[in-house]
């Protein structure tokens, strides 16, 4: 498999998106919504544009509070996290507006609970006009909707779809080192239009092709194959 990333229609709204985000005029609130299914590669698209881009990129857990978080992304902008909350949120403002960077929050879905930590985090952007991008899951658009504030600052909302058959065929080019024909993009693409289990099924074809010394792989040889 070649070490690559690869780009899907998902892949290309996410960039426009992080664009018009970075891009945005006077007045126009920085913050959005990146949502969809597990598997469909939010925070592998998130983790290769932050490599870009200089972005900072914190990944939430279930039982995580505001200080907890606050602390998270002091040590994620470079400072030691210091004792107390106001100056935990200092720290973070401070380092925001030094060295502006975009924030992104992975499975915000856990901080929909605790409307503080939700609160905090619109703060830290109003405070500072750095972007802020919040990740979950299908329905982290309807569990942030509650929260009226935070939900009328995503300038940007990128919904995450399953790949299309052009995705699967545009990704097999760029990542497979053997070549499938179109019935095996086709079938590969009934079997899975997720990007996990879709490089899945091009790490067989490519175990088939060395197996069998195929130079091209088609739907045949991959039928029986243990989905």
């Amino acid at each position: 498999m070649k070490k690559v990333f690869a780009k899907t229609s998902n892949v290309n709204n996410f960039v426009s998106a992080m664009t018009r985000l970075l891009n945005r005029e006077d007045g126009i609130p920085g913050m959005s919504l990146i949502f969809g299914e597990p598997g469909l590669g939010k925070t592998r698209t998130t983790l290769w544009w932050c490599a870009q881009n200089d972005g900072v990129f914190i990944r939430t857990k279930k039982l995580m509070t505001g200080r907890w978080l606050l602390e998270e992304i002091v040590a994620e902008l470079g400072e030691a996290p210091l004792r107390r909350t106001s100056d935990l949120f200092r720290q973070a403002v401070d380092q925001l507006l030094e060295r502006p960077r975009t924030l992104f929050i992975d499975e915000a879905d856990y901080l929909a609970h605790d409307a503080r930590v939700i609160e905090t985090l619109r703060d830290l952007h109003d405070t500072t006009g750095s972007p802020l991008v919040l990740i979950g899951m299908d329905q982290a658009d309807k569990k942030l909707m509650r929260f009226k504030h935070l939900y009328d600052r995503f300038s940007e909302i990128v919904r995450f779809h399953p790949l299309t058959g052009a995705d699967v065929k545009s990704v097999a080019e760029q990542m497979c080192e053997v070549k499938l024909s179109d019935d095996a993009v086709s079938y590969i693409h009934n079997c899975a239009n997720r990007f996990r289990r879709v490089v899945v099924w091009l790490y067989k074809a490519e175990a088939i092709a060395k197996a069998n010394s195929l130079k091209e792989v088609n739907a045949s040889h991959l039928q029986g194959v243990r989905k």
